[in-house]
């Protein structure tokens, strides 16, 4: 990213774990992230839209959106933000502790532009969201930037 300016992420998760390991893969990173967190479906589409609490809302530069989400799952959201014209221009991540095929056709039917596998493993979590954060500040060109 040029300049160095800071990439604003949106993290759908709802396992305070994932979002405490999640956030401190970030912030041992060279590169400056601002990760704002939501706990359910509807919070993200929410934030997305910039409705009711998130009217002042970063637009998100990355979303990382995990699919096991409670009052909508994250396969709702997915279809529902790439099927937004306002927002299908948001890269998505699903980062999700779900190995299962139909899962990852079904992302990727819904044009998720990765799909991670939580790794279980402490260290091995926080490399794989090191990577990334590396993939997305460093060699990706993301929409307005």
């Amino acid at each position: 990213m040029s300049g160095n300016k800071v990439m604003e992420i949106l993290l759908v998760e709802d396992d305070p774990g994932d979002v405490l390991m999640t956030r401190e893969a970030f912030e041992d990173h060279r590169v400056p992230n601002h990760v704002s967190v939501v706990g359910d479906g509807v919070s993200a589409l929410e934030f997305l839209r910039k409705q009711g609490p998130y009217a002042q809302a970063p637009t998100p530069d990355l979303v990382l959106l995990d699919l096991n989400l409670p009052k909508m799952d994250g396969m709702e959201v997915l279809a529902v933000a790439k099927g937004d014209p306002m927002l299908r221009h948001i890269p998505v991540v699903v980062l999700t502790t779900s190995d299962a095929q139909e899962d990852v056709v079904g992302s990727y039917s819904l044009h998720a532009n990765a799909y991670v596998t939580k790794p279980v493993d402490f260290e091995q979590f926080i490399a794989a969201v090191r990577q990334i954060d590396e993939f997305f500040v460093s060699v990706v060109r993301l929409p307005g930037r």
